[in-house]
Formats: structure tokens, C-alpha cells, sequence
């Protein structure tokens, strides 16, 4: 077994450092990383193999701590891979059976989504009903600590890992907010069933939260959608489909999801080692949305596969997108069972949007920029009409009633956290203000040009 194990790690360590020179890998965040000084320029896969041999011969024999040979072996294979970029890393038994129950929507754990940047584990969102949310912890907080473990410059894996337990254990967790004093919360593990899509009504607007994409997203999305078509009527003017804070998650629900609002074209394609085209997805007719107006919300935290459907739709333009730049993950990762319970996940390509736009490191920069914010209402100073000045003319038509059709500033929708969402608000008004006009044509002309124009003050004026 131990021959075995280190052929398939030498295998993995001839691909850091190949005696001919090979295209740069295709990668989330390239990473040239040179070999050790004591390795030759020209290292060979047999030259490789009796070095590694006599590396793991060494530290078996000479550690101080006893260690096994399976144990040096992963630790071999995890350093290899994850040095190729961020996304890439060994998976051992547990974090293999995590990896299948997060694609299957279902783990144990604390039902709150997590990203690690440069050493910091930082909270995107929660799962609502879950006992990170129940217990009050909200996006943006940042995890300092678990078990008094301190958690800096941990690895994603590493902490998840951590997270996730049997349903009942408890977990002491050391949180952050907003850069104040650090705050310890007990929580207790649950079974987590994730529900990746989320839906309500806003007067005539259809609202949709895309959560994240595991095996249910693309049925959930149509179910969600054809309730909303149910309850409104006649009335509904379009959909806000949100997908903030969406960290990914299978590329072929992200598929599905586009394929929703699209009637045909390309959605993505992803492309390998020295651009060469590997997969494409193409969408097939139907459009769930009735060709109904879509604004799609995006920010930061909407990452690969929220990319992928935020790039198809606004290639198409089948869609408004509103709110921040994205996260920029447009790397492809193939998971890879190599038998004994274990696996791999590799960067094997990049995303590319139907334009041929490739997403990574880059993101999708949003048509209308809405930084997130709040609406303060100023108190009218008192001032005089014309009802108020000395004989003035009555008027002499029958009184009628009339209000504003659309009070921009004047509407709060409410947020998944509560109080009010800015950039909800500013989807909603957009929307609603199409409706005002009454050829598509002139709904054309309202989104793209005189509602953004006016959005763009009052997203200012808020800021």
C-alpha cells in the first residue's frame, strides 16, 4: 500500500515541477510556485520517486512523534494540491463525506456559509431556521474562534470541518462584528437541510432568493416560480431574482437557473488547458418568466456558479443587473475519487460567459452599481401653497383623489435580516416604474435608460 501511495503522490509532485515545460494551469488564482532549492531543475518522475521515498523513509523513522505511513502520505498529497491554487485540495475521508452531502443538500452542522480570505473566516450567510441564525449571527460577522481554538490563517477545509458535527454536539463559537470586542456563542449542531430557494411577493414583483446551488435549486426555482405566478394574478410586472451572497455550488443548477429566464443560446462553456473548449451548456426552450422584465441582484459575495447565471442573463440581455461587482470565481473543480473513502478536487478549467467573457479574477461588474445603504426621509420644511394665500381662486372642478403611482423614496421592502434592503428597493422601483410605460418598446427605454438615470440620484442620495 505504501509503494502504491507514494507512486500516485510522485505522480501529483511531477505536475509542480515537469521536466519539459507545460501551459500554465488552469487555475482559480495561478500560482507559480518555484521548486525547493535542494530539488534539481529537471527533476524526473523516477528521480522524484526515490526522493520522496527517502523523504517519507526519514521523517517515519526519525520523527519525533510516531506517524504513520498514511498519514505522512496525505499530508504529502494535501500540500502538493492545494499549492496548485485556492480551490484545489485532497480530500480525506471526512472532508470527501462532507463534500457529497453539501452537493446533496443535507450535513450536520450550524447552517451558515463561510468563506476564508486571506486567513479571515468571514460569514456570508445563514440558513434561516438554523442555529447560527436563530442565535443571531449575521453576515458579515467574522468566526475569531472554535473551542478557544484561534482560527487565523486556517484553511476553508480546515474550518468547515471544524463546523460540521453530529447532530447534538455543541460547538463554542468566538465571534466579531463590525470590529468590535470579540463575543463567545454556544450552539448546538443540527441535521442542516438546506432550502436553496426562497420566494415571496412584493405587491406585483415576484422575489426570488437563490441561496446556493445544490440537487434541488433548478426545481425548487421553477416550483417558486409558479407559485408566484399563482398568487399574483394578471398584476405581476416582473421577477427580482437575487443572488447576493450566493457563494456557487454545481455548475449544472447554475445551468438550469439561467435556462429558466432563457428560450436558447449558450449559457457558459468552460475551457481547459490551453484554452481548449471543454464542456458547453446550451439553454433549450421555455422561458419560466413569460418574457416578463428580470432584475438580477448581485454583489460581492455572489460567487461561480451566481456568476455564471449573472454573466448568461446579462449576455443576453435578458436581464438588468443591479448592485455590486461579483466575487470573481470563474475556475471549474472536478472531484476526483481515488478509492479508500478518498478523493481530490482539482481546477481543471475556466468559466467563460456566452460572450466569451472569461469570469475569473474579474467578476460580473453589474449595469446599475448600488452600493448597499439606507433611505433617510427628510422632513419637509413648512412652506405655503397656493390654498394658502390670501384670496386665492377656489377650484372648480369636481375634487379627486390622486397619489403618486410609484413613490420612489419614499417604499421600504424588507430585508432577509429586516429593516429595509437598498438594493431590493432600487430592483423593486425599477420594475414597478416599467410598468408605467405602455409599449414593450417604451419598457425597453424605462430600464435601461430613464429609471437607471433616476436610480442612480437617488442610489447616491442614499449612500
Amino acid at each position: 500500500m505504501f509503494r502504491a501511495l507514494t507512486s500516485a503522490a510522485v505522480v501529483s509532485l511531477a505536475l509542480m515541477a515537469p521536466a519539459q515545460p507545460m501551459a500554465q494551469p488552469t487555475a482559480a488564482a495561478t500560482v507559480s510556485a518555484p521548486a525547493p532549492a535542494s530539488l534539481p531543475a529537471a527533476l524526473q518522475a523516477d528521480e522524484g520517486l526515490e526522493l520522496l521515498r527517502d523523504v517519507l523513509a526519514r521523517v517515519r523513522e526519525n520523527y519525533v512523534e510516531p506517524i504513520s505511513e498514511r498519514q505522512l502520505v496525505e499530508a504529502a498529497l494535501t500540500g502538493m494540491i492545494s499549492a496548485l491554487d485556492p480551490h484545489s485540495t485532497f480530500l480525506d475521508s471526512d472532508r470527501f463525506r462532507d463534500m457529497r452531502m453539501k452537493t446533496n443538500g443535507e450535513f450536520g452542522g450550524l447552517g451558515v456559509q463561510i468563506r476564508v480570505d486571506g486567513g479571515i473566516v468571514k460569514v456570508l450567510s445563514t440558513v434561516d431556521g438554523a442555529p447560527a441564525g436563530r442565535a443571531g449571527i449575521r453576515a458579515g460577522d467574522v468566526f475569531t474562534g472554535l473551542d478557544g481554538v484561534p482560527l487565523a490563517g486556517r484553511e476553508s477545509a480546515d474550518v468547515i470541518k471544524r463546523l460540521r458535527g453530529n447532530p447534538g454536539s455543541k460547538i463554542l463559537v468566538t465571534v466579531s462584528r463590525d470590529g468590535g470586542a470579540p463575543f463567545d456563542v454556544t450552539l448546538t449542531r443540527e441535521t442542516i437541510r438546506t432550502e436553496p430557494v426562497s420566494a415571496r411577493a412584493i405587491g406585483s414583483i415576484g422575489y426570488v432568493r437563490v441561496k446556493n446551488f445544490d440537487r434541488r435549486t433548478g426545481p425548487d426555482l421553477a416550483a417558486a416560480m409558479e407559485r408566484l405566478r399563482a398568487d399574483i394574478g394578471s398584476s405581476l410586472a416582473g421577477f427580482v431574482l437575487d443572488l447576493r451572497n450566493n457563494p456557487g455550488g454545481l455548475v449544472t443548477q447554475a445551468v438550469e437557473v439561467a435556462d429558466a429566464f432563457l428560450e436558447s443560446g449558450n449559457i457558459v462553456s468552460t475551457r481547459g488547458r490551453g484554452g481548449v473548449e471543454i464542456r458547453r451548456y446550451d439553454a433549450r426552450p421555455g422561458d419560466l418568466a413569460g418574457g416578463l422584465p428580470v432584475i438580477v441582484l448581485v454583489n460581492g459575495g455572489s460567487a461561480s456558479a451566481s456568476e455564471i447565471v449573472a454573466g448568461a442573463l446579462q449576455d443576453h440581455g435578458r436581464a438588468v443587473l443591479l448592485g455590486e461587482q461579483t466575487f470573481g470565481k470563474g475556475s471549474v473543480q472536478t472531484i476526483i475519487p481515488l478509492g479508500s473513502g478518498v478523493g481530490m478536487k482539482m481546477t481543471t478549467a475556466r468559466y467563460y460567459t456566452p460572450s466569451g467573457r472569461s469570469i475569473q479574477a474579474v467578476g460580473i461588474v453589474p449595469d446599475i452599481g448600488v452600493r448597499q445603504g439606507r433611505i433617510e426621509l427628510v422632513a419637509d420644511a413648512p412652506r405655503r401653497r397656493e390654498a394658502d394665500l390670501p384670496g386665492a381662486l377656489g377650484n372648480d372642478a369636481p375634487p379627486a383623489e390622486r397619489r403618486p403611482l410609484l413613490e420612489l423614496a419614499a417604499e421600504t421592502v424588507a430585508g432577509g435580516e429586516g429593516g429595509s434592503d437598498f438594493q431590493l428597493e432600487r430592483a423593486v422601483d425599477l420594475l414597478v416604474g416599467s410598468t408605467l410605460f405602455k409599449t414593450p418598446a417604451d419598457q425597453r427605454m424605462a430600464v435601461q435608460t430613464v429609471l437607471p438615470a433616476r436610480l442612480a440620484g437617488a442610489a447616491g442620495a442614499g449612500s
